[in-house]
């Protein structure tokens, strides 16, 4: 009696589960780093082999149909099961790596990690690639949730459940001025808040600190707003402008540009930095690996 293949590639559940977490083939084909037809081609193959069409869609998203919502409790379960199973039996490797890892970092962030974690990719992961930028405070939960981001260090976010955040450290300010600057022997809080400033905006946005002054009813004169931090600390040291910093970035730069880096006047709290990513990743071990490359990197450049 002849009978039909019942058989399936169980592969074919892990594109099922990636496409109902993230709600589309894109943000599948990203996080299983497959290409948006592969992805596509399992689907099919998985609705053929199911008889429903598994997801119908709705705007921008691909929403379940009833057999899926019935059927994924189980799914993820068993998913979750043979995930444990062989993550227990195998050693990670990380010089086996062939993946692009993408960090949302801030300018200064980039000056004093990245040299310390390339060093230490190349030497375990030399074949991992890491790709750094800038990303508005409002669309990291949806970066991180469609896998276009990895990872994020910043400061506090506002971000849902499903974001997993860490604290690393926490930043005090400097101000940085020429060398034989006027202020550069004593600056008090009212001489600060006379002199002009060099800020940095790169996405439009108010700086933190004059957010805070402002709440107090305090003001400063910005005579000048930059994109780049390097290029407002290269202007404060050749000017009369003040530029306000992160302590760690005026010890990287006093080696390097002619400047006085002395105590900011007005009493702030340490700013927190943190570490962001999504909860998927959570347990995967090249992620797990990449984050403490990430964090190391970072708590040792910003450590007093």
């Amino acid at each position: 009696m002849d009978r039909t293949d019942s058989r399936i590639d169980l592969n074919l559940f892990r594109v099922l589960d990636a496409i109902y977490t993230y709600g589309g083939v894109s943000a599948a084909a990203r996080v299983l780093h497959l290409t948006q037809p592969a992805v596509t081609h399992a689907l099919k193959r998985l609705r053929d082999h199911l008889g429903d069409p598994l997801f119908v869609r709705q705007g921008n998203r691909l929403l379940p149909t009833e057999k899926v919502r019935t059927m994924m409790p189980a799914v993820q379960m068993h998913l979750e099961g043979l995930h444990a199973s062989t993550h227990a039996q195998r050693h990670f490797d990380p010089a086996r790596l062939e993946l692009e890892f993408t960090i949302g970092f801030r300018d200064i962030l980039e000056s004093i990690a990245l040299p310390a974690l390339l060093k230490q990719i190349e030497r375990e992961a030399p074949q991992v690639r890491v790709v750094s930028h800038r990303i508005a405070a409002d669309d990291v939960e949806r970066e991180l949730r469609a896998g276009t981001l990895n990872l994020v260090v910043d400061r506090p976010l506002r971000a849902g459940p499903q974001i997993v955040r860490q604290h690393l450290v926490d930043e005090s300010l400097v101000v940085i001025m020429r060398k034989g600057h006027p202020l550069s022997a004593q600056l008090k809080r009212n001489d600060y808040l006379a002199a002009e400033h060099v800020t940095v905006s790169p996405l439009g946005e108010a700086s933190a600190l004059d957010v805070l002054l402002r709440q107090s009813g305090t003001f400063r004169h910005v005579r000048l707003v930059c994109q780049h931090y390097f290029s407002a600390c290269q202007i404060a040291s050749s000017t009369d402008l003040l530029m306000t910093v992160p302590r760690s970035y005026a010890i990287h730069l006093s080696s390097l540009l002619p400047m006085a880096v002395v105590p900011l006047p007005i009493k702030l709290k340490a700013v927190p930095i943190l570490a962001f990513w999504h909860e998927s990743t959570n347990d995967d071990p090249a992620h797990a690996w990449f984050r403490q490359c990430v964090i190391d990197a970072v708590t040792k450049g910003i450590a007093p």
